[in-house]
């Protein structure tokens, strides 16, 4: 089969994926989604703060790794309410071309 090349963000969605119901003692995301939908959120909202912080600053080099950690867990919160990276990027897809106060608008 014959595509493009598939990206890190698309493996490390592969591997939470993977990772649903595996052994909590072994694998950190399988702890989280053990937790539930709502510990994942909370895992997610500390991450992006730390991303905020980081940008205000201007790290640029924390800024990346924060980045990093938080498209991380956005996946496992995803990931634990059944939504995949596929799904959202459907939606990005259906939003290609319309200008965001278009699109703002439209969720009315």
């Amino acid at each position: 089969m014959s595509g493009p090349a598939q990206t890190g963000l698309h493996r490390l969605a592969e591997t939470i994926a993977a990772r649903r119901g595996t052994d909590p003692e072994t694998s950190w995301t399988a702890r989280l989604l053990a937790k539930g939908p709502e510990k994942c959120a909370e895992k997610f909202g500390e991450e992006a703060v730390e991303a905020i912080i980081e940008a205000v600053k201007g790290d640029r080099e924390r800024l990346i790794s924060e980045a990093a950690d938080t498209l991380y867990h956005l996946l496992v919160m995803l990931a634990a309410r059944d939504v995949t990276l596929a799904d959202v990027e459907n939606e990005l897809d259906r939003r290609e071309g319309r200008s965001g106060i278009e699109e703002k608008a439209s969720r009315k």
